[in-house]
């Protein structure tokens, strides 16, 4: 049964101690169905319109091709869910300290989706400091089953330090220890500590409907963080402008938590 925003709201203590302790938090139903519909319609134009595909081809060559002419956090509740207030509250409470809003990202993946091997997504921070926190915000506009597959977790390690794919070569295999989730009802949300490693477990057999998916990531004031994507400045500046924050959150778009981007390979 999808938790309602009382009881989400109620959550602080518990959440905060098994946050630290195994690197992730479950948000059955978070998003209520008129905006989950709201996202779906976004992701499709995101999709269909090619503006993921530019996205994409913008971060991997971007001395030949340009942002796309929209941006995620331009959809209107694309725009919204950044600064749900929901998630803004648990952000504060499992940081505890002031955060920016570091990525966004989108896709409607086609049934029968191959999966993601075991990986974390934490990047660097010019002090090279592992405790400062950087979350990933999950978002299965659909909920998780039988026909679109799972998220696979291996808890607690994210205390130890490893690079993004020191795990890639065992594919999606079952590790000891992990937690498989594959039972959530449609909006939910999974907060991970970007350090976490998990993986995209395949569908068993030919889903027959895709998978809607929204992650964000946020990342502790503290240090500089590298962007990852080459227009993230015009990203945080599109976000000053149409006041996402409204106000509330002064460090969430703020430049000065960054470094300048260089290109990953």
């Amino acid at each position: 049964m999808p938790l309602s925003l009382e009881e989400h709201e109620a959550l602080g203590a518990a959440e905060r101690e098994q946050f630290a302790d195994s690197g992730y938090l479950v948000l059955p139903g978070l998003l209520p169905a008129s905006f989950r519909n709201r996202l779906v319609s976004e992701v499709d134009r995101w999709v269909d319109d090619g503006l993921r595909a530019r996205s994409i081809a913008s971060c991997v060559d971007p001395d030949t091709y340009d942002a796309p002419p929209v941006l995620e956090l331009e959809l209107p509740g694309h725009g919204e869910l950044l600064t749900h207030p929901v998630l803004m509250r648990l952000l504060s409470e499992l940081m505890g300290a002031p955060f920016v809003f570091h990525h966004l990202h989108s896709d409607r993946q086609s049934p029968g989706v191959t999966g993601k091997p075991w990986h974390h997504d934490y990047e660097p921070n010019d002090r090279s400091e592992p405790s400062l926190l950087m979350v990933h915000a999950l978002h299965y506009l659909g909920g998780l089953d039988e026909t679109v597959g799972s998220l696979a977790v291996l808890p607690g390690s994210h205390r130890e330090p490893a690079g993004k794919t020191a795990l890639a070569h065992l594919g999606t295999a079952e590790l000891p220890g992990e937690v498989v989730i594959d039972r959530l009802p449609p909006g939910s949300t999974v907060l991970l500590n970007s350090a976490l490693f998990h993986a995209r477990r395949p569908a068993p057999g030919k889903g027959d409907r895709p998978r809607y998916f929204v992650d964000a990531s946020y990342c502790q004031v503290g240090a500089r963080w590298r962007p990852v994507k080459p227009f993230w400045r015009r990203m945080l500046a599109r976000a000053r402008e149409l006041d996402l924050g409204g106000g509330q959150w002064p460090e969430l778009f703020a430049d000065r938590h960054f470094t300048e981007y260089t290109k990953t390979t």
